[in-house]
């Protein structure tokens, strides 16, 4: 199996280790890993491109390159450069610092790569590790996503639904915030909504006196509804949620038909 690896938390992440070597489990010995990773952090920035701008690629080692870009970004240069010659089979992105849960879906760059990879048809999935009180502090708080994530994702792939479309599926995979072995389980769940928390701003002034603003989050604790995908990663399970990039309301479409 070839797999193309990314993130958005940058080409030295931490995270970004984690997934390697999940994915070069999953490759076996006669598989191969590429990364193309972004130069720099690009938390937030969700499915945005490089449009307007050309982006600087770099050669770091074997099958390892760095672009000034977001993950989208990335994808489309492993796609399309760096492994022209042969797609790969699977694009991984992630390990993300921090859990793409409920709204937090909606700002991911980790899963604007796999988003990317969907719309390029190729297999992709997203894997983010939730942090709290019971593992922000441990020595390696990606423990549970580097024990159970090459499990995860054989699992996701050996029950790949046959389902039609012009937007193609991707995965998003939220690993709960416990310790490796207080793992409950998998709970294929749908994305959910913090209700009461959102992302808002922090005003600051520098010691010049000029005005700043910072974007914060909410707070990250609160449950969404039962059985999706935050209430599930806060019991103890690793949550998957199917997604595609079709953002059409479709419960909607019926009641605005009067308007024809």
């Amino acid at each position: 199996m070839r797999i193309l690896i990314t993130n958005d938390d940058g080409i030295n992440a931490p995270g970004l280790e984690i997934l390697a070597a999940i994915a070069e489990e999953l490759a076996g010995a006669a598989g191969e890993v590429w990364t193309v990773a972004p130069a720099f952090e690009q938390s937030g920035v969700a499915h945005c491109i490089s449009y307007t701008r050309p982006m600087m690629i770099a050669e770091m080692g074997e099958r390892r390159y760095a672009a000034e870009g977001s993950p989208a970004d990335c994808v489309m240069a492993g796609l399309h450069d760096v492994m022209k010659d042969a797609r790969p089979d699977l694009v991984l992105s992630g390990v993300n610092r921090g859990n793409n849960s409920a709204e937090n879906a909606l700002y991911s760059g980790t899963l604007g790569g796999a988003m990317e990879a969907a719309l390029q048809g190729v297999p992709a999935i997203a894997l983010s590790q939730y942090f709290g009180p019971r593992n922000f502090g441990m020595d390696d708080p990606f423990e549970a996503a580097a024990q159970h994530g090459v499990d995860v994702i054989r699992r996701i792939l050996s029950a790949e639904p046959d389902v039609q479309g012009d937007y193609g599926l991707f995965y998003n995979v939220n690993f709960p915030p416990l310790p490796a072995r207080e793992v409950k389980g998998v709970r294929v769940a749908p994305q959910g909504a913090r209700r009461g928390t959102h992302f808002g701003i922090e005003p600051y002034s520098s010691p010049s006196g000029r005005r700043f603003l910072w974007i914060k989050g909410g707070n990250q604790q609160r449950p969404s509804a039962p059985g999706s995908d935050a209430a599930v990663n806060l019991e103890g399970y690793v949550s998957v949620t199917p997604m595609r990039a079709d953002l059409t309301a479709h419960d909607a479409l019926d009641a605005l038909k009067a308007i024809e």
